[in-house]
């Protein structure tokens, strides 16, 4: 079995970065000052609560209910 080339595992490692970059992304637009302004936005989108995501607000009760939710739109 051959070993893998340096440049492919390179490659490699830098694709899944990116593609692990895209959701981390996403998260700073769901992010809000105050919890009035994530409870907006959660009504939007259909969530009935909000959560805490390190000293920010983001709409519905956890992030994989955002996400839900986010794809039905």
């Amino acid at each position: 079995m051959p070993a893998i080339q340096p440049l492919t595992a390179l490659a490699v490692g830098v694709v899944t970065l990116l593609v692990n970059q895209t959701p981390g992304l996403a998260h700073g637009k769901g992010l809000y000052a105050t919890k009035a302004e994530a409870e907006q936005r959660a009504a939007e989108i259909g969530c009935k609560s909000v959560h805490e995501n390190n000293g920010r607000w983001m709409p519905c009760a956890d992030e994989r209910e955002l996400h839900q939710q986010l794809r039905k739109q």
